[in-house]
């Protein structure tokens, strides 16, 4: 494929589907489940959480942490293609970087789709679950893992929790969403300016986090936090995400049966001043669940911050979550 070919299949691709990168919050690991002693009588439940586009466990390790220390079990999954060790850095990544060495490293992600991505979260579920019933819990894209996989084991799950996360339920997928007027302004081609290689035959897209590029660092910035986040907030975001994230994973049709799905309670956490999912079309995918199952609406809870929670809100999420009902 010649440069000027990859070119207009990446700015098509990005900018119809929007690559989006689904953040927790948190730098430290998250391996495990996490448990700490009840400090009080609340109720100890179980968390599963499940990250999104360009994220690892690790990115949850903030919620993960500070859930166990108020007595909860808490996990995060790690999802096919993110396992330790698997990354696909070499020294075409290191400094001083060589972007035409580094796009010729395979991708761990290579044929790895949604459905794979559920099968596995669907395994973690079931082994968390023998200690309680799960709060499933997905941040931006994890919201069409956590759908399907609550369709497919209902019983093993106590509720939903869609943090600025993705709920298709009226239209089959992400990029059908970002057509509709509720995404107007949304930076969700943000990553043009740093893809790196071939995506067909990477089979993978592959982002270059830590370019200098100044309209892309503005971009993202934008995108991924709030206009007016401090820089220490944006490079600690960028220095944690995963290089490359699985090809179609936006025009995957992530409708659960509302049958199954529709049952089981559920929570939907807004960021008002998100970027990269607007709240105009966060409150659009609420709406349209709460259509759909009349009977079983969203629980909505609001916190003001960007696609990222902002390190100084994070606490605020965590209460929510400790706060469930």
């Amino acid at each position: 494929m010649s440069e000027q070919k990859v070119t207009r299949f990446n700015r098509r691709m990005l900018g119809r589907a929007g690559a989006v990168a689904a953040l927790g919050a948190g730098t430290a690991a998250a391996g495990g489940i996490a448990r700490a002693e009840p400090a009080g009588a609340g109720r100890c439940r179980t968390f599963v959480f499940v990250p999104g586009a360009f994220a690892r466990a690790a990115m949850f390790g903030y919620l993960v942490n500070s859930l166990a220390a108020r007595g909860h079990r808490a996990l995060a999954v790690e999802l096919p293609g993110h396992e330790p060790g698997s990354a696909p850095y070499g020294p075409g990544f290191q400094a001083p970087q060589d972007l035409a060495a580094w796009a010729a490293v395979p991708s761990p992600l290579a044929g790895v789709d949604l459905r794979q991505y559920v099968r596995h979260t669907v395994g973690v579920v079931r082994g968390a679950a023998r200690h309680g019933r799960v709060v499933l819990v997905g941040a931006s894209t994890g919201g069409l893992v956590i759908g399907l996989v609550a369709q497919a084991v209902p019983h093993l799950v106590e509720r939903i929790v869609y943090d600025d996360a993705f709920c298709c339920v009226r239209l089959p997928s992400i990029g059908e969403y970002y057509r509709t007027p509720e995404a107007e302004g949304a930076h969700n081609e943000f990553l043009a300016r740093a893809v790196v290689g071939d995506p067909v035959r990477l089979g993978a897209l592959r982002v270059n986090w830590r370019s200098a590029d100044p309209e892309f660092l503005a971009e993202a910035r934008a995108a991924l936090l709030t206009p007016d986040a401090p820089d220490r907030e944006l490079f600690d975001v960028l220095n944690i995400l995963y290089p490359d994230d699985p090809l179609g994973l936006n025009q995957a049709d992530a409708r659960p049966d509302p049958r199954r799905w529709g049952r089981i309670r559920r929570t939907f956490v807004r960021h008002t001043r998100d970027g990269l999912v607007p709240i105009a079309l966060q409150d659009r995918m609420i709406r349209e669940a709460d259509e759909l199952t009349p009977g079983n609406r969203f629980d909505v809870r609001s916190v003001v911050t960007g696609h990222t929670p902002a390190a100084d809100k994070l606490p605020e999420v965590v209460d929510i979550l400790d706060d469930l009902p």
